[in-house]
């Protein structure tokens, strides 16, 4: 928290951004305001919610502080990795929220989108940057809702794609030496964004559908179409990484497409040895690459599922009670910081020699945080003061929703 410690005008913001983080690291079940003041001591939840709404601090320079604690403890050379995520939310007042698909749900729900920029090195992973995607329509083509939600008056729309190349440009301007870019075929379907990347001599590897065409030996044709022409003898069977059940092998082929004298293009293609099913990828570097190495940044590439998981199950990126624009940036960022404390922790260990216990985790190293160092008792008073608290608020909001309902 020192590393920040300057991006606060005032102590008491800094004080609470300590305590929030503290919160966020401990083993509450929900990290909302409410839990984090009582976690941390205080009689009501306005220092929390202040600290996200109104305090005077600079999260987009605590993210670069973010940025910058990163890359020193996880080391440079890595790949950075583009994805969004789902926030199930009630009600329409909350920054950004619409019905639309969220992997989250699986499904259309009323949801906030996120989208995030993930760093991995052998050394561990975690998440580097994020921003709120905003829908035209919904949002943007109504200043009302935008000033009432607190969205910037120079806010415009993005696509998906575009905000990650604006996380993307902003890391590579901070000097962040990453030499691949991963994504899924939201990502990998945009030609501004792989043109971004071969400006910067920067290789990527993004997944793209299969009726997706590309040029092989001058002619268009779709993904699909060209793996189905792909004889046995060219496949190659190679391991994309460790999962959660052991070794993820695949069938792997390539064809090198649309030659450029600037830089080289292939198609990679993906089977599943058991089930047959094919996945596709876009792949693009400056200089001439063997087969392996494009298999291991498709294999990279679920790390930033990893710490999705990570961050929602461990410290509450999903938690938040905010439906405003700054608080939001402020809660995911915080968040975020917790995370790529205990990412740090976990890439400082000794290496493993011990066969029958495995590496510390990053729940067991938050677990072993919480009991060890973040969790105090609190006196029977302090209690039941919150749970009086508690109650007189759900009292106040239940009479309010009755008398709105009553309302014609």
């Amino acid at each position: 928290m020192s590393r920040i410690a300057g991006r606060f005008g005032r102590i008491e913001p800094r004080r609470a951004a300590t305590a929030y983080v503290r919160g966020l690291l401990s083993g509450l079940d929900r990290k909302n305001c409410w839990n984090l003041a009582e976690h941390a001591g205080l009689t009501g939840p306005q220092t929390m919610q202040r600290l996200l709404r109104t305090a005077r601090w600079d999260v987009d320079a605590v993210r670069d502080d973010l940025r910058d604690y990163v890359i020193e403890q996880l080391g440079e050379g890595g790949v950075l990795i583009v994805d969004e995520t789902g926030f199930l939310k009630k009600g329409a007042r909350s920054a950004g929220v619409q019905r639309q698909y969220t992997g989250t749900a699986g499904r259309i729900e009323n949801s906030q989108v996120g989208v995030f920029l993930a760093y991995a090195t052998p050394r561990g992973r975690t998440l580097l940057d994020r921003r709120l995607y905003l829908p035209q329509h919904s949002w943007l083509a109504d200043p009302g809702r935008c000033a009432e939600a607190g969205v910037p008056e120079q806010a415009t729309f993005a696509t998906k794609p575009a905000l990650a190349a604006e996380m993307i440009a902003a890391a590579l301007d901070a000097g962040l030496a990453a030499r691949w870019v991963s994504g899924d075929e939201v990502y990998g379907q945009d030609p501004r964004l792989r043109a971004l990347l071969e400006r910067r001599h920067v290789g990527y590897v993004l997944a793209i559908a299969g009726n997706r065409r590309v040029n092989l030996d001058g002619a268009d044709r779709s993904a699909a179409d060209i793996a189905a022409d792909v004889a046995d003898r060219h496949w190659h069977r190679y391991r994309a990484g460790q999962g959660a059940k052991g070794p993820r092998w695949y069938a792997w082929a390539w064809a090198c497409i649309e030659a450029e004298p600037q830089g080289y293009r292939w198609l990679l293609i993906r089977r599943n040895l058991t089930t047959g099913e094919l996945a596709f990828y876009r792949c693009g570097a400056p200089t001439p690459m063997p087969l392996m190495a494009l298999v291991k940044i498709a294999g990279v590439r679920w790390a930033v599922e990893e710490s999705f998981q990570a961050a929602k199950g461990q410290v509450g990126l999903d938690h938040y009670q905010v439906r405003g624009w700054t608080a939001w940036h402020r809660h995911i960022t915080l968040a975020m910081l917790a995370l790529a404390f205990l990412s740090a922790i976990a890439a400082a260990q000794p290496a493993n020699t011990d066969t029958d216990r495995i590496p510390l985790t990053l729940p067991e190293i938050r677990r072993l945080l919480s009991e060890l160092a973040l969790t105090r008792s609190r006196p029977i008073a302090h209690v039941l003061r919150w749970s009086n608290w508690r109650r007189r608020h759900q009292a106040t909001a239940r009479r309010c929703h009755y008398q709105r309902r009553s309302e014609p």
